[in-house]
């Protein structure tokens, strides 16, 4: 028999009296102080353990277990019973179990290196300088916009552009920015083939980043207002996030649009599971856009970095890539989307920084709009999700969950939708790129 006790341990020193300097002696004395009647023994960490716990009118805590817990098949009774309402949040924390650090090693500098001088303005936190892309970033508020780069851009870009390949990507970005004065980076993606880490020196070089407003997220030319000029409500940003939840008529594991990071399933960055992403040298930088290597035999090099036009384009008849996406309006390729957008064609009268030079709720009514048709697609795709629809008072269509028997087929159709290879997700924070 294992029998737990709780002890009390003391530690005395004694000074013992001679000429020469001596270290103290040390005695240790135990007893026992009582009986454990209790222990509790976790698998995780014990900060994430949920205890239903019950207080009583005297403060005591009882524990409320073997009332909520059913351990055999149980009669009706003990499911009407009155108990406390115990709803423990759904997850604690992205781990439940201690992981290691893997710390980088210091960095080793040359002989006769300095730290660069940093302050609090170019500083997160109180880390981490900002990163040298020397990116313009503007504020709805703000009166101004810039008309040209900063100087350290400028130089940055000319160190990088080496090639008749990298003058060629920049002639076709400025062509771009001349036709529509207002893109979103995977927009730009889909429509220049760039690496992606080209293409972070190239932007600020060419058009200064939104923050806030219609148009945050995006890049807008040098020198252009958007806030003065009415017609540049087609450029203005929608956050689109696809509708999920019974009342919908599906719930979020049905959706054929799977969600890109999901806190239920999430690599750390800590870990050494982590996927190693390529690593781009300044001499690969210098070379272009070339076509060595096996990978880039099988794509030509004219699409080698470009995006589908699904990343930024809507299309009626076209689920979305992932659940949450931002569009441009003017890539909203459906007629009845443009007539909500153009309602107020030539009644413009004020830019405001939620709606910008729309009606107000514009947003709201185009993502109405699309929820409707991407229910209709998913209704088409996977039919055992809906019952025969219905009308309420208001005359709109209803849709019921109904619990397919051939829920295992359609899982089957499910795995035929696939993303843009090798983009990256709209929801990604474009200016952690350049802070």
């Amino acid at each position: 028999m294992l029998l737990k006790v709780r002890r009390r341990t003391t530690r005395r020193k004694t000074q013992v009296d001679t000429e020469e300097p001596a270290q103290p002696e040390v005695h240790f004395e135990m007893e026992i102080v009582g009986i454990v009647t209790t222990v509790y023994k976790f698998q995780g960490m014990s900060d994430f353990q949920y205890l239903a716990m019950h207080s009583g009118p005297d403060g005591k805590q009882t524990s409320m277990y073997d009332k909520v817990l059913m351990l055999k098949p149980e009669k009706e009774e003990f499911f009407n019973r009155e108990l406390p309402l115990y709803i423990p949040p759904p997850i604690f924390s992205r781990l439940d179990t201690p992981v290691d650090y893997f710390y980088r090693p210091d960095t080793q500098h040359r002989d006769g290196y300095n730290n660069p001088q940093v302050s609090g303005e170019n500083l997160i936190g109180l880390s981490r300088a900002r990163r040298p892309h020397n990116a313009i970033f503007l504020n709805f508020d703000e009166e101004e916009v810039p008309t040209k780069p900063l100087d350290a851009a400028v130089q940055t870009w000319k160190k990088v552009c080496t090639n008749a390949v990298d003058r060629k990507v920049e002639e076709e970005l400025r062509k771009l920015f001349e036709v529509r004065p207002v893109w979103s980076r995977n927009a730009v993606k889909a429509n220049v083939n760039v690496h992606p880490d080209k293409l972070k020196l190239l932007l600020p070089y060419l058009a200064y980043y939104m923050l806030t407003g219609p148009w945050r997220s995006l890049w807008v030319r040098f020198g252009y207002d958007p806030r003065k000029h009415p017609e540049a409500k087609i450029y203005q940003v929608l956050d689109f996030r696809i509708r999920c939840g019974m009342k919908y008529g599906y719930a979020p594991n049905d959706m054929p649009v799977k969600a890109k990071r999901s806190t239920y399933n999430y690599s750390l960055p800590i870990t050494v599971k982590k996927p190693v992403s390529h690593t781009v040298s300044v001499h690969d930088l210098k070379q272009g856009l070339g076509t060595s290597g096996s990978s880039s035999a099988k794509k030509s090099a004219s699409s080698r970095y470009k995006l589908k036009e699904s990343i930024y384009i809507f299309r009626e008849g076209a689920l979305p890539p992932y659940r949450q996406m931002f569009y441009q309006l003017c890539d909203l390729n459906v007629e009845s989307l443009q007539k909500i957008i153009h309602r107020n064609d030539g009644a413009e009268t004020e830019c405001t920084e939620r709606d910008g030079w729309c009606l107000p709720k514009t947003s709201d009514d185009l993502r109405d709009s699309m929820s409707l048709m991407i229910k209709q697609i998913i209704r088409s795709t996977r039919p055992a999700l809906f019952s025969s629809p219905t009308s309420n008072e208001d005359g709109k269509e209803q849709l019921a969950y109904e619990s397919g028997e051939d829920e295992d087929d359609e899982e089957e159709e499910e795995e035929d939708f696939k993303p843009s290879d090798g983009s990256e997700n709209e929801m990604e924070t474009e200016i952690l790129d350049y802070v």
